[in-house]
């Protein structure tokens, strides 16, 4: 009778073992079939290799990718700002780095936009674009002025340098028709201005800019400045402007410049749902040292700036994001 007893004991434990570690297993197996994070894809619109736009999206795409689950996001190079709103509103990206005075006339339908271009929202504003004139010392151009009948470089035709440049020209008095515009994008330019082809150079990016540093390392760089009153009236008539000091110390020119600049801005469409664009905005704005690391100009971007010089509504999950205290 104990026999049975015990053999009965120790059926019952057996049967329990078993049922415990069927349990066990089962409970492990469903928390390994839960379903990955759905993916989704991110086209970062960034400009050529040389300027600011690039490096500074292969960051933001690496933070959203370690931030967001199931994101895969692969920044681009492109032709920049006018060529990214273009990209943006066609869908083939799904951010773009765009200057707060192209999102402008892309929104208005102004300058080299003959129609509106409709659904364009900000993320954020991140650092200035600082409209920069550069020549060498040996040309003996010292003021805009002395652009007269010289080959200057105006950025690629219908870029956003091609604008700035003639509003530049505009605060002198001077038209694209007093100087010989040279359409080159911002490689080209650069390049060009380092061997002689060109006398100067519009380049319009964030200070400092490795294509000017670069041209530094060769050759006795000058940066043109442009006087306080003209500064004043360009703000005026055109109020995406802001006054921008490039340090002296940037390209070792020796004293500081004043001149103008518009702003950077990170933009999306209003395809882009608010939780994701809420999403993206959170990783990025909460990391920071990853663009101060990526390149000089991080060291402006913040969230108390991230709405300075908006130029298009802001997007209703970056809204939320910023709006939190």
């Amino acid at each position: 009778m104990k026999k049975r007893i015990i053999a009965l004991l120790a059926a019952v434990s057996m049967l329990a073992f078993v049922i415990t570690g069927c349990g066990g297993s089962t409970s492990e197996q469903k928390a390994s079939e839960q379903p990955p994070a759905e993916k989704k894809f991110f086209n970062i619109a960034t400009g050529g290799t040389a300027g600011v736009y690039y490096p500074l999206g292969g960051a933001i795409a690496e933070i959203i990718n370690k931030n967001i689950p199931g994101a895969n996001a692969t920044a681009q190079s492109t032709g920049a700002s006018v060529a990214n709103v273009n990209m943006l509103s066609q869908g083939n990206v799904q951010i773009a780095f765009i200057q707060n005075d192209i999102a402008y006339y892309a929104a208005t339908g102004t300058e080299m936009f003959k129609e509106k271009v409709e659904g364009l929202k900000c993320l954020a504003t991140i650092y200035p674009e600082t409209v920069q004139l550069v020549t060498l010392e040996k040309t003996g151009i010292k003021s805009v002025a002395d652009l007269k009948g010289k080959k200057v470089a105006v950025g690629a035709a219908g870029s956003s340098v091609t604008g700035n440049s003639r509003h530049v020209l505009e605060a002198y008095g001077l038209t694209f028709e007093d100087i010989d515009p040279q359409y080159l994008s911002f490689a080209e330019a650069a390049n060009s201005l380092k061997d002689g082809n060109i006398d100067a150079a519009f380049l319009v990016a964030g200070v400092p800019t490795a294509a000017v540093q670069d041209i530094a390392a060769q050759h006795k760089v000058v940066m043109i400045p442009i006087e306080d009153d003209k500064v004043d009236n360009m703000i005026k008539k055109y109020p995406f402007y802001t006054k921008v000091v490039i340090p002296a110390d940037a390209y070792k020119q020796g004293a500081d410049i004043t001149t103008v600049g518009a702003k950077a801005m990170l933009v999306a469409s209003d395809k882009m749902d608010e939780q994701t664009a809420y999403d993206i905005t959170k990783a990025i704005f909460t990391n920071l040292d990853q663009l101060k690391a990526a390149h000089a100009v991080g060291e402006y971007i913040s969230k108390d700036t991230a709405k300075d010089g908006l130029s298009i509504p802001m997007h209703p999950g970056a809204e939320k994001f910023f709006n939190e205290k």
